[in-house]
């Protein structure tokens, strides 16, 4: 198997990190992010399709994607794989797996994918000296669990047209929170991936953009996407129209 053994270590910080305001540093003073930096191991890219980590190996640390994108899954008794979920930059991988000690899924990238590792062990022992560590990290922890409802929210009692525009929208929204363009992105995932994240068949997603293409709420080009009706969009998925949301960048 393709596994990351150890990551290579690179050269950068979090002060002069892009994502600092999202990540794990927010809110802290120079000297504190100078204690978390003495900790984490940063990682040159790292290829698609590399396993971070499986499913039951021991919990050893979190990992903050700092460019490039992750799939998370599982795999029924029966071989079949479950998607639970998709990480983007600034984004934090191993939270689920803190109480167990065992990570419930497996962690693969996407894409060409860098990531920042932090060892749990030593991020407990500086928490204890930085208490707004501790706060962020709650903070993210909060962030994780409305994403997760949110995921939950669109597999229940939701048609497939409602399912994938709202997935669409908060690829959209996330990526606005991460400095990116809210409105043309592209899609690391695969149909298939997508589907199986939805739990709709590959083709009703094939033929969903198709016709989101058709009725100008999307432009799809490939891999990239472009919102070409954000208002249409939101009626798709039901919710409320604020295009301040989106549309803007401040």
């Amino acid at each position: 198997m393709n596994d990351i053994k150890k990551l290579s270590p690179l050269k950068t910080n979090c002060t002069t990190c892009s994502l600092h305001d999202i990540c794990l540093p927010i809110g802290m003073n120079k000297n504190e992010i100078g204690e978390l930096d003495e900790i984490i191991n940063r990682s040159k890219p790292i290829n698609k399709g590399l396993y971070i980590y499986h499913s039951g190996d021991d919990f050893k640390s979190l990992y903050a994607i700092k460019t490039g994108s992750v799939k998370t899954y599982s795999v029924s008794a029966d071989g079949d794989e479950q998607i639970t979920g998709f990480y983007l930059p600034g984004e934090l991988l191993g939270l689920d797996s803190i109480n167990d000690n065992k990570h419930p899924c497996t962690a693969k990238t996407l894409e060409t994918t860098s990531l920042c590792e932090i060892p749990f062990a030593n991020l407990e022992d500086i928490v204890v000296q930085i208490p707004g560590l501790g706060r962020q990290l709650m903070r993210i922890m909060s962030r994780e669990l409305k994403h997760e409802d949110q995921a939950l929210g669109l597999l229940v009692n939701k048609s497939a047209e409602v399912r994938l525009a709202s997935f669409i929208l908060n690829l959209a929204q996330r990526y606005k929170e991460r400095g990116y363009s809210s409105i043309e992105f592209n899609l690391s995932m695969s149909r298939n991936d997508i589907a199986n994240y939805l739990g709709l068949a590959v083709e009703t997603v094939s033929r969903l953009f198709t016709r989101f293409q058709n009725e100008n709420y999307i432009s799809a080009a490939r891999k990239q996407i472009t919102i070409l009706d954000y208002y249409g969009l939101c009626g798709v998925a039901g919710k409320n129209r604020q295009p301040s949301s989106i549309l803007t960048n401040d």
